[in-house]
């Protein structure tokens, strides 16, 4: 058994966290594992930019779900290979025209005493509030997140067995489901804030989704990763290594050779083919079936009619002094929540108001800036590029921001600025062929969720298989590392 397991080969295309997880796992189960990556690093949007002396996390700046990781790194017989540290705060929020910063802690004492004036009864409120999330977690995550289903009727199947108690949730959006909880602005807007990390804004993401809202707070929290978000690649890219795992980059996908139901072989843009019994397309499901492997389903046309998640500008600032008055991760809301919530995706106009986020890096990673400098990463919530084709606007939005966050905290950064760069949507699709620049993937809506969300195996090819943010179960790092559990799964049974 074992010596016919050795025999066995996968090749997984994308070193995104979802590959690099898969591929992990099956190396460890003893079955032989090459990867191939479009771009010169691994990493996927969980990647590193270094320019001038400064160090920047590129996409994600703090993860969630810890326990995702330690059990792939059970699963896998390892220790986890890079180290993490709780935020407390989780993060600030702070509103245009306020001197006041709200910062969020896990404990409701603390949290509810900075609401003693828009919300006095907040602890009782919020506690109410969380209880929900937590039913909501507990009865769904293992049901409907966690597995894997061959099709719609299964779906529908487990999904009959939550809790009826859940159902109006799922003919709410997450801002209505708040304000059935929350009276002050504020408060609504806060909590209803983790909506955006999933790509979408409150007012059309499911209320199902309030479940966020206990990982958030009760669950488990956040995380910073020592050195940067990066050192979660970089360990992952060392176990590889000491697994034989053989990684190749600078290596583009373009199509299929396949014969009856199975893919014999992809060929990269050079006309190389590659070749393994199970093959693992850790880029985007639906993009790559309509780009690469041209279903009529997942067309131009078709593609352009599912429903995608916004876009990001993402901007890399090293300054040469240091900002002590600024916390780690920040977040900066205007004074037009509801009408910048409904126009974001479809109006570029919004973008005069812009929110936005600033993670320092360097405030607890001192290597990541050089001495007496800070590494700042801006990211603002865009329309993708269906909506705003044209960027040639970029360098304009950015000064905006950045004088906004000047005002905001009290020092003028232009003149301090010695390292800028600037990444829109047409850079992100451009580099991780993200369809249209939309940063997520699809959308969580209840149509592209679950089995409505493209699947992790092939409908043709028996051979083929995806993982990562637009297959099941959905897009972050957490559901990237559950999205290569049920990948894992799908492989190994074939593969017996």
């Amino acid at each position: 058994m074992e010596k016919n397991i050795k025999n066995k080969s996968v090749l997984i295309v994308g070193t995104g966290l979802g590959g690099l997880t898969t591929a992990l796992r099956l190396a460890k189960r003893g079955y032989r594992v090459e990867m191939i990556e479009k771009n010169e690093q691994a990493g996927g949007r969980l990647n590193q930019l270094k320019k001038d002396g400064f160090t920047f996390d590129s996409g994600p700046s703090f993860f969630s779900m810890s326990y995702e990781f330690k059990e792939f790194a059970t699963d896998c017989g390892i220790e986890i290979p890079f180290k993490f540290v709780e935020l407390d705060p989780l993060y600030t929020v702070n509103f245009s025209g306020s001197n006041k910063t709200f910062y969020l802690y896990k404990d409701l004492d603390k949290l509810a005493a900075q609401f003693a004036q828009e919300e006095p009864d907040f602890k009782a409120k919020m506690t109410r509030y969380l209880k929900k999330s937590g039913a909501l977690y507990n009865d769904t995550v293992d049901k409907v997140i966690k597995t894997n289903f061959d099709n719609v009727i299964a779906y529908v199947i487990s999904l009959a067995q939550v809790n009826p108690v859940h159902i109006p949730q799922l003919f709410q959006t997450f801002w209505q489901h708040v304000q059935k909880y929350f009276d002050s602005k504020e408060a609504q807007q806060i909590v209803s804030l983790i909506a955006f990390f999933l790509g979408r804004t409150p007012f059309d993401t499911s209320a199902i989704y309030a479940l966020l809202s206990h990982i958030e707070f009760v669950n488990d929290g956040y995380y910073n990763v020592e050195g940067g978000m990066y050192k979660i690649v970089e360990g992952l890219v060392s176990e590889l290594h000491k697994a034989d795992v053989k990684m190749s980059y600078n290596v583009e996908i373009v199509d299929v050779e396949s014969k009856g139901n199975k893919v014999t072989a992809v060929i990269d843009s050079t006309g190389k083919t590659w070749t393994a019994d199970a093959i693992l397309i850790n880029a985007d499901a639906a993009v790559f079936r309509g780009r690469v492997l041209k279903r009529e389903k997942y067309s131009e046309p078709k593609l352009l009619k599912m429903n995608w998640t916004m876009g990001y500008l993402t901007f890399y600032i090293g300054i040469k002094r240091k900002l002590p008055m600024v916390n780690h991760h920040n977040y900066y809301l205007g004074t037009n929540f509801a009408d910048y919530s409904h126009r974001l995706e479809k109006d570029p106009d919004t973008l005069e108001k812009p929110y936005y986020y600033v993670n320092v890096l360097s405030k607890h990673n001192a290597n990541c800036a050089p001495e007496g400098c800070e590494t700042l990463f801006f990211v603002c919530p865009v329309p993708n590029m269906i909506y705003k084709p044209d960027w040639s606007d970029r360098d304009k939005i950015v000064d905006s921001i950045l004088d906004d966050f000047g005002k905001r905290i009290g020092v003028d950064i232009m003149p301090e600025i010695v390292s800028r760069t600037i990444y829109t949507p047409a850079e992100w699709e451009k580099r991780f062929n993200l369809f249209k620049g939309s940063g997520l993937g699809l959308s969580h809506n209840l149509g592209q969720i679950g089995a409505f969300r493209p699947a992790n195996i092939d409908e043709k090819f028996k051979n083929l298989f995806y993982v990562g943010a637009s297959t099941v179960p959905g897009a972050g790092l957490p559901m990237a590392v559950i999205s290569s559990k049920l990948a894992t799964e799908r492989i190994t049974n074939y593969l017996k």
